[in-house]
């Protein structure tokens, strides 16, 4: 099944400074509030396509979350993302009889600034090329707000394409594949790409629809490039996005400190 985008999660230190910032780059940025059992609130820029931003930001250490080592050893940016299944259980359950071994599913949730309690459940990928899920039990327009809450002064649209940095191109793709399943009959052969070389580039890249989102898998065919040494760092996982815009707004590139770290052009 095609699976869409459903947010990308973008590390930062200063929750309201970072707010401040995306509306100077012509965002509308919303409070999200914070999670139970967690020391993390969060702010999201919701798109027209249904897919977010969740600027995320601890109170508090907390040594044994992921996204906040990545947040301490290489600063804010971008740390992972979320595809959004029609039913967690059951899309986890038909990748692990296709052979991938995901985890879950694991209950979450969130409360509102207004006091709403919103219910979800995740599953985790067995590597870092591959998303989370994050499938709602409360309704989804009580997590991603609708409306005007979609409309930013920048012009921006949604989430064209997700740069994926990955090892192996190819054993990537496998794992899509049986995350993804295969596609209905009549439409395309594959959810995901074949590996394919860039011209003039030590770079392949792979191709994965994510509703209106598509996935950018890359693999540097060598030790050498800025592919190879962000792998070398940072390890595999999601690193730079494109916007969709409906009319010119904001600069094709926008500025990476007001970004916090996030690579994003239109």
């Amino acid at each position: 099944m095609a699976l869409p985008l459903d947010h990308v999660v973008i590390a930062v230190n200063d929750l309201d400074a970072t707010i401040a910032d995306y509306r100077t780059l012509g965002f509308n940025v919303l409070r999200g509030g914070d999670h139970p059992g967690r020391p993390t609130h969060n702010a999201l820029v919701v798109f027209a396509d249904g897919s977010y931003f969740e600027l995320i930001a601890w109170r508090e250490p907390a040594p044994a979350d992921r996204w906040w080592q990545l947040l301490q050893q290489h600063g804010e940016g971008i740390v992972d993302f979320a595809l959004l299944p029609p039913g967690t259980a059951t899309t986890v359950a038909a990748a692990q009889a296709r052979g991938l071994a995901l985890s879950g599913p694991h209950d979450g949730g969130r409360v509102r600034p207004d006091g709403e309690q919103l219910r979800w459940q995740t599953a985790r990928p067995p590597s870092h090329d591959l998303p989370f899920l994050c499938g709602d039990i409360t309704p989804r327009a009580l997590r991603v707000p609708e409306g005007e809450a979609r409309v930013h002064p920048n012009g921006a649209t949604g989430v064209a394409s997700l740069s994926i940095a990955v090892h192996d191109l190819p054993a990537s793709l496998g794992r899509y594949r049986a995350l993804l399943g295969e596609p209905p009959q009549g439409a395309p052969a594959s959810h995901a790409s074949a590996a394919v070389d860039l011209p003039h580039s030590d770079v392949q890249i792979g191709l994965v629809r994510a509703g209106a989102s598509t996935l950018v898998l890359g693999a540097p065919r060598s030790g050498e490039g800025a592919l190879a040494r962000h792998l070398a760092t940072r390890g595999e996982g999601p690193y730079a996005l494109v916007l969709a815009r409906g009319a010119e707004g904001a600069a094709p590139v926008l500025d990476p400190a007001l970004a916090h770290g996030a690579p994003i052009r239109f």
